[in-house]
């Protein structure tokens, strides 16, 4: 399939979730900068409200459903950040959300979403949560897939105009995670449509190469995540959001998990922002890039969220050595 979602759709979903959201801090890393070789802007949105980017397409999902769909409730599938989001951007909305999560999912996440509001039950992986969700969704729920969904995607990508706008100058790289595709889709839309010569560099972790398998195989490969970064462990890709890579991203960057607990520890301490690896992962593999940057270009890291418990860095220092 082609890619469906424009410039226009992002565009329109920008206004129409303008006010619900927070306009994110976008500024030059002195730190990074130096680590890099080139100047470095970080975009951290791993600042905004329910702590990642998620409820950017949330809010621009449901602002576009009917009462009766508001009445009936959502349902949605995921491990943490999409769960989080959708049980804050119900709850201001006043509408039931159910969360089915994977057994997996970290504690830390389950509870946010309950403090929130949401009913969560938990199915034995992430396969048979999205099997679950379907069954509510015939009993009248709004599935609210979490990223093969143009007006999630359309919400997300805010954050590629945003960037645009807040770098002060013109980007020549970009890095992006990506767990199912749906937040590079749109970043990537927004931001290859306003400048067609930025590179995109998408960034995975090792143990949750769901976009690599699929875009290698040609078609999306269900696989059971391993890594620590459990908000990029996506069970597939989908023919939309490999279109949308095939379209907008110059490669594809993996990194280990020791890496991205290794840049959580230095971004806490050196730049007072906390990170989950799904963010962190994206400062690592920044530096392992850093032999393609030229002089003069300006490069733009994605901090995507901060949903992540003290004991597990703890723990996770203690596992890699970090």
């Amino acid at each position: 399939m082609n890619f469906d979602v424009t410039l226009g759709d992002i565009q329109a979903a920008a206004a129409r979730i303008a006010g619900k959201i927070r306009r994110t801090p976008t500024f030059h890393s002195a730190g990074l900068s130096a680590r890099l070789g080139v100047e470095t802007v970080v975009k951290v949105e791993s600042l905004q409200l329910g702590g990642s980017f998620k409820v950017r397409g949330c809010f621009n999902k449901l602002m576009g459903l009917s009462d009766k769909e508001l009445a009936r409730g959502v349902v949605t599938v995921s491990g943490g950040n999409h769960a989080i989001a959708v049980a804050l951007v119900a709850k201001s909305m006043g509408c039931r959300a159910l969360v089915l999560m994977p057994a997996n999912a970290a504690a830390f996440n389950v509870e946010m979403a309950r403090s929130l509001g949401a009913d969560v039950e938990l199915a034995e992986d992430s396969i048979a949560a999205f099997a679950k969700a379907e069954d509510y969704a015939a009993q009248g729920m709004t599935n609210v897939h979490s990223y093969d969904d143009p007006a999630i995607i359309a919400g997300h990508g805010s954050l590629g105009l945003e960037l645009n706008n807040d770098a002060g100058g013109r980007l020549d790289h970009v890095f992006i995670s990506i767990g199912g595709g749906g937040f590079a889709a749109g970043v990537g839309a927004a931001m290859k449509g306003l400048d067609p010569a930025l590179r995109l560099h998408g960034v995975e972790t090792e143990g949750a190469t769901t976009m690599t398998q699929a875009l290698a195989a040609g078609e999306p490969v269900p696989i059971r995540p391993t890594s620590i970064a459990r908000t990029l462990g996506a069970p597939f890709a989908t023919q939309r959001t490999m279109a949308a890579a095939r379209q907008f991203l110059e490669d594809i960057v993996i990194v280990p998990d020791a890496e991205a607990v290794r840049e959580i520890t230095w971004v806490l301490q050196n730049g007072r922002v906390l990170l989950e690896p799904a963010a962190s992962c994206v400062v690592a593999a920044a530096q392992a890039s850093k032999a393609m940057f030229k002089p003069g270009e300006r490069v733009g890291l994605v901090l995507c969220g901060s949903n992540v418990a003290l004991d597990d860095i703890a723990a996770w220092r203690t596992q890699f050595g970090v």
